[in-house]
């Protein structure tokens, strides 16, 4: 008899008892039998269509849900037991940085101190702890439990619960932390479902549990250090090994890797914190877990849970590490930059892509800085050894000259070879110790003057706007944006003539270049340079009035202001400055190398001319602070062909210096963190330790600066003789309806391309009309006079010739008569 008889056999003898004692009885009975039978068959048919339509849709999200992991893991590669061993096992290779010599400049190693150990060096107590508090089925599961992965799903879709790392297996943390990456994706989390499967059907319970313990960030140790790994937890919070650990010790161990730094009981200096109860509070939660799952008994459990363990806890220590410094982590830095290609064009994406993407760019810097730490690279740089750790004494000897009483004064310094944009040495700053942050490749600051050269003049060269003797107003004007504001040059003065742009650059003045500048943005886009140069100010900066005196929102780097001297010393040609001159693996197998991309961004002429323009600057200009102290420390160095640039921002916040020889180039800013103003006088200062820093290198590596070698004007520069007074061509010119004869001396310009035009009235580029008018008033009248009086003297020496001539022509004609007279006499 089927259940369903059962029940009705039953119905029916409960109605049987029922004795009818009239009709009427009956006939209620036999139609509440009727009622009945009638709900029952009708709910049976509810019930069964509920459960036929719930299996329904079952199975269609089922093969729906099967086919969205399908595609989610269609990619994935699936490893192999000896890559899947070695993964998940893997602690960390170390990586080697080296000189440009290959002597070591430090190892890259983890942040994590870790020591390896096996299964049976680590307390059972330990293990039964993680497994009662992580993953209590660790021992029944496949390595992942579907009901809580489903959990962990409907959480993560309905955005409550625990999030998606919720229901994850100590398996699957095992693959997370030591094959994927920490994004928390559908496609990561099915990725980890797969390997998690491929890791158990693999290894032992016994083998992943133990890699789990030694793989496992566990917070700090009384040193302060991050740690990782159930032997460095014990050694580092105990004083004991992980096979000596007691039940509470364990407990409290195994607690921490779900918030290591959060249940530690060390702060960052490795003192004890003064709240220890979240870590306490965890460890009993451990405990609890152990007596649920009958690993410990419940006497054992009130017996740890009673213990005060914070009397075991070690007091703080000293670490041992070596201190690093601006050198390491610069190097460092610099590697992951190189290998992050490698990453982001595998996955099909474009550097302009990561770029625009903060999320993409982290990303991809986590990935390849992993790779860096755990892969065993050596680094190839490009710095020399020498040159630096003199450059680094240097900056301790000598940097007592750049304080001025009411601080620490900081500086910033590269050593840039021309040619192919190799870094040499750097100068990050005063003392690393003290101040972390690298002033030569991290900070940026106000160009001042130095941007002079390579925004104004440098282009208009190159456009052929002007040559090396064309006039510039310097006459008092005003800011267009603010009309109540005037630019002035250095000391807030201003001039009452033009002055050529030698001069103008070799006094740095502020008045002519800021009216080139203006005239230059009617001409073209002097964002294009920059451009091409890597350097890193927005579209609008390049179109403000201030620019070209070092007016910019955040400033340029002390590296890219290196980068564009470097530029103009190779003939125009950039190539971005590089450390890194490859990387290669533990068996020698390079996985980047440096490849040069050289960019024409002025053109030969151009860049000659600056030179010829910017050795002014050393020799009787500005710079005369940095050639007459080289002179003092080297004769042999002040004798190469410097060519350079001074800059000082507004309020004297900021000092630079930078020159080149031709075969590299040495730049030096100096300035207070927070831009206190500093005293006139410290720009002379700070040449005088550029001076130092140049000769410190020179000593040790005199043969990079090529004292041997001279800066020559490029064969397609145009030489042209024009006026000392209008910067055009010589001659005769009409000015106010007068012919006159173009004042000034003869002199040569230097142009990259077109040439000098005919004398003009407004000869120059800026000021007014009543400023041209007071030049041309001051030479209008002798000018006037000497064009009469070589009128004159033009009309005599004509006069003088005719006569002469006439006087020839007689002569031989009455020779000729004479001759044929003689002839006549003869012949008779």
């Amino acid at each position: 008899m089927s259940k369903q008889e059962k029940i009705k056999a039953k119905l029916a003898q409960l109605f049987a008892k029922m004795k009818p004692k009239t009709n009427k009885n009956k006939h209620n009975s036999a139609t509440m039998i009727l009622g009945f039978n009638v709900f029952y068959r009708v709910v049976k048919a509810v019930i069964l269509f509920i459960v036929v339509l719930g299996l329904l849709l079952s199975a269609l999200g089922l093969g729906i849900g099967m086919g969205y992991f399908a595609s989610l893991v269609k990619d994935t590669e699936v490893p192999s037991k000896s890559t899947l061993a070695k993964e998940i096992n893997d602690v960390e290779q170390v990586s080697h940085m080296l000189y440009a010599n290959g002597e070591t400049i430090g190892d890259i190693k983890s942040d994590l101190i870790r020591t390896n150990v096996t299964s049976d060096n680590i307390s059972p107590l330990v293990k039964e702890a993680i497994i009662s508090t992580e993953d209590e089925n660790f021992e029944k599961h496949h390595g992942v439990v579907p009901k809580a992965v489903l959990r962990a799903l409907l959480s993560d879709v309905l955005g409550v619960g625990g999030g998606s790392s919720g229901g994850s297996t100590l398996t699957q943390q095992l693959v997370k932390q030591q094959v994927l990456t920490d994004e928390t994706t559908f496609e990561r989390k099915a990725n980890e479902i797969v390997l998690a499967y491929r890791v158990e059907n693999f290894f032992s319970k016994d083998a992943i549990l133990t890699s789990y313990l030694n793989v496992s960030p566990f917070g700090r140790n009384n040193k302060g250090e991050n740690i990782a790994g159930v032997e460095e937890a014990a050694q580092g919070i105990f004083g004991k090994s992980a096979k000596e650990l007691t039940l509470p010790q364990a407990a409290f161990i195994a607690g921490l890797p779900q918030s290591p730094i959060s249940y530690s009981p060390y702060t960052s200096e490795g003192a004890l914190k003064k709240d220890l109860s979240d870590g306490l509070d965890r460890k009993n939660y451990v405990l609890f877990s152990m007596y649920r799952e009958d690993k410990i008994t419940k006497k054992e459990y009130q017996e740890a849970k009673a213990y005060d363990l914070t009397k075991d806890f070690l007091p703080q220590a000293t670490s041992d590490n070596e201190e690093n410094d601006y050198l390491y982590y610069y190097i460092q830095k610099q590697a992951i930059l190189a290998l992050m290609p490698s990453y982001y064009e595998a996955d099909g994406l474009k550097k302009d892509q990561i770029d625009a993407s903060d999320d993409l760019y982290n990303k991809y810097y986590k990935i390849s800085e992993r790779a860096l730490r755990r892969n065993g690279y050596n680094v190839y740089s490009t710095i020399d050894k020498s040159i630096y750790t003199n450059m680094q004494q240097t900056g301790s000897t000598y940097g007592y000259m750049l304080d001025d009483g009411r601080g620490t004064i900081q500086t910033g310094s590269v050593l840039m070879e021309n040619s192919t944009g190799k870094i040499l040495g750097f100068l990050g700053g005063r003392n690393y110790a003290e101040n972390q942050n690298n002033h030569a490749f991290d900070t940026r600051r106000s160009p001042a003057s130095t941007m002079k050269p390579i925004l104004a003049y440098a282009p208009a060269i190159d456009i052929g706007l002007i040559g090396s003797e064309s006039q510039l107003s310097n006459f008092a004007t005003n800011f267009k944006s603010e009309p109540s504001k005037a630019v002035t040059n250095y000391g807030g003065t201003s001039g009452n003539s033009f002055v050529s742009v030698r001069q103008a650059l070799k006094l740095s003045n502020n008045i002519p270049v800021y009216n080139l500048y203006q005239e230059l943005l009617t001409k073209i886009n002097p964002e294009t340079y920059f451009k091409k140069m890597n350097i890193q100010l927005s579209s609008e900066e390049f179109q403000r009035e201030s620019i070209p005196l070092g007016g910019t929102d955040y400033g340029l780097t002390v590296y890219e202001q290196t980068n564009a001297y470097a530029t103009l010393a190779n003939g125009g040609v950039y190539n971005q400055g590089y450390s890194i001159e490859k990387i290669t693996d533990n068996n020698g197998k390079t996985i980047y190398e440096h490849k040069a991309n050289p960019v024409q961004v002025y053109s030969k002429a151009t860049a000659s001319i600056m030179n010829d323009l910017m050795r002014d600057v050393i020799k009787s200009g500005t710079g005369t602070a940095a050639s007459s102290t080289l002179s003092q420390l080297s004769s042999t160095l002040a004798s190469a062909d410097w060519v350079g640039k001074t800059g000082t921002s507004q309020d004297e916040n900021d000092f630079w210096f930078t020159a080149s020889t031709p075969s590299v180039t040495l730049s030096s800013w100096i300035g207070y963190d927070d831009n206190t103003p500093m005293y006139s006088s410290w720009g002379k200062n700070n040449m005088q330790f550029w001076a130092y820093l140049a000769n410190s290198a020179y000593q040790v590596n005199p043969d990079v600066f090529g004292i041997q070698n001279k800066f020559t004007l490029d064969s397609s520069v145009i030489k042209a003789d024009v006026s000392s007074v209008t910067g055009q061509k010589l001659g005769v010119t009409t000015i106010n309806n007068t012919k006159i004869q173009v004042p000034g001396k003869k002199v040569t310009s230097l142009y990259a391309k077109d040439g000098p035009t005919t004398t003009l009235f407004k000869f120059g580029i800026g000021g007014t009309d009543a400023n041209y008018t007071s030049v041309w008033n001051s030479y209008l009248s002798s000018s006037a006079a000497e064009y009469k009086a070589a009128q004159q003297k033009a009309a005599d020496e004509k006069k003088k010739k005719e006569e002469e001539e006439k006087k020839k022509k007689e002569e031989a004609e009455k020779k000729k008569t004479e001759e044929s007279q003689e002839s006549t006499e003869n012949s008779e």
